[in-house]
């Protein structure tokens, strides 16, 4: 049994305390993704990333971790991005997925000139939270640490800038420094779940609980609050049903949060047929 387990095994604590973590960065930054309507851009920076975890496992530098290599690209993404969403608002659509494709391209081309780097590509892809190490975990605590010191300080312009743009700007808020400060946030988070769930499944974590919280109340505190317990209960029974299962432990959160979300759709959706 999983809970059994979950005493005894290293790992699965390890894991546990990984899903946790990241529940907390993608609750806070998952929140301004869903409201501000940015989850195609939060996308492109999350395959963007490839070409920066390409990069550094070409190199073949001990000293340099992949994990930089995502963050450096993640963060040079978001700016770019937030960049060309500011100044070409008529054709952001093509542009982003142009940088999308682009990331991913440059990243395919490295780690084909890297001999042995299958297996790593596969855990950034696809996660392999069951790996975290002591290291990982202080990584993921301090980015925590960061995003909420950054969400505290900047949380009634970030409000503003999310419901309300145009208002922000009559009142003097640097909506543009405020957006790409965002971003970069949103960049963060993306390397921080990589850990957890992967490139390719990053956004499910990054956007569904804070959906699924959407769903409860309109406010942005109580959905963050929302957003961040529904991530660590994602992460928990995702956890034990990957154990007993044997399923990829990453992909099971990802497609227990996307099931909980279409069952609380079709839940509201009765309630709101029966009042009519």
């Amino acid at each position: 049994m999983f809970f059994s387990a979950l005493l005894d095994n290293p790992f699965l604590q390890m894991a546990l305390w990984a899903g946790l973590l990241a529940s907390v960065a993608s609750g806070l930054i998952g929140s301004y993704v869903v409201v501000k309507r940015i989850s195609f851009i939060a996308g492109s920076i999350a395959h963007s990333i490839l070409g920066g975890i390409g990069f550094c496992l070409w190199l073949q530098k001990s000293w340099l971790h992949p994990m930089m290599g995502a963050a450096f690209g993640a963060i040079a993404s978001a700016l770019l991005l937030g960049w060309i969403q500011q100044r070409f608002r008529q054709r952001e659509d093509a542009l982003i997925a142009a940088i999308w494709s682009t990331g991913m391209a440059i990243g395919v081309i490295f780690i084909a000139l890297t001999p042995g780097s299958t297996v790593e590509l596969m855990n950034f892809l696809f996660g392999n939270i069951l790996w975290v190490s002591s290291t990982d975990l202080l990584s993921l605590a301090a980015l925590d640490l960061v995003t909420i010191a950054f969400v505290a300080y900047y949380y009634r312009p970030f409000l503003a800038l999310c419901f309300d743009e145009e208002q922000a700007i009559l009142q003097g808020v640097p909506v543009r420094r405020l957006y790409l400060l965002l971003l970069c946030l949103v960049a963060l988070s993306i390397v921080l779940l990589i850990q957890v769930i992967g490139t390719i499944l990053v956004l499910a974590l990054l956007t569904i609980p804070a959906t699924l919280a959407g769903l409860f109340t309109s406010q942005l505190r109580p959905m963050m609050a929302l957003a961040c317990g529904f991530g660590v209960l994602f992460s928990f029974f995702g956890l034990g049903a990957a154990y007993e299962l044997n399923w990829p432990p990453g992909a099971t959160i990802a497609l227990l949060a996307a099931v909980v979300y279409i069952g609380a759709l079709v839940l509201k959706r009765k309630k709101f047929l029966a009042r009519q």
